[in-house]
């Protein structure tokens, strides 16, 4: 965890009531978002604090959220996010630190309004996601024409994030069975010889979330 801290946002909360004004600084691990929208933060801290960031959540507040190179947003979750809240035990430490994960309503039904949200982007992974997400028959063979169609289409777009890479992919089901049929048709993708289970690689979150986000030396 050496420089740890090099890669972590920082969220700031101000709450104001009739009698008082409180600052509540929180450290970002992970965060994904567009412009004012965030779809995804992860904070930790004490007990209070996110306990306070969870109810903010839940009341459509504004943060601001500072990056790892110094940029500064205001930025909201929105109506109906979700939150999920955990603790994390740390060696040498007495009390957990809290952990809050908040998630925007777009994000908990990814996929379903044709604009698909990923940690990162690779075709085989990113492919799999699509077929999964929109429901559609697929091989694995076919990522790198299909995903190139949709690279070319300029249908991939890289958003803000800490801690990781994250893009959005828009396209709808109708579109892709479209390209697909598409490739079919050229030859340039083909039903597999044999029949059976189609095999997937499989990717855990960890090993994701260790790939894209190196700690800085």
């Amino acid at each position: 965890m050496e420089n740890a801290h090099l890669r972590l946002g920082l969220l700031e909360y101000v709450r104001i009531t009739e009698k008082s004004s409180t600052r509540i600084r929180l450290r970002v691990d992970r965060y994904i978002g567009e412009d004012r929208q965030a779809h995804l933060l992860s904070v930790f801290g004490n007990d209070s604090d996110v306990g306070a960031i969870t109810a903010a959540v839940h009341e459509k507040a504004a943060f601001s959220l500072t990056f790892p190179n110094g940029e500064t947003k205001e930025v909201s979750l929105g109506e109906h996010a979700s939150c999920y809240k955990g603790a994390v035990a740390l060696p040498g430490r007495k009390h957990p630190v809290r952990h809050l994960l908040a998630v925007s309503q777009e994000l908990h039904t990814n996929g379903t309004a044709g604009r698909t949200l990923l940690l990162r982007y690779r075709r085989e992974e990113a492919w799999a996601t699509l077929a999964s997400f929109l429901g559609m028959p697929a091989d694995p063979a076919w990522a790198d024409h299909v995903l190139a169609d949709v690279e070319r289409k300029k249908r991939v777009e890289e958003i803000d994030g800490i801690g990781c890479v994250p893009v959005v992919i828009s396209a709808t089901t109708e579109e892709m069975l479209e390209w697909i049929g598409e490739g079919l048709r050229s030859q340039a993708v083909v039903f597999p010889v044999t029949s059976g289970p189609i095999r997937w690689a499989t990717v855990s979150i960890p090993d994701v979330l260790r790939s894209i986000a190196p700690i800085p030396a």
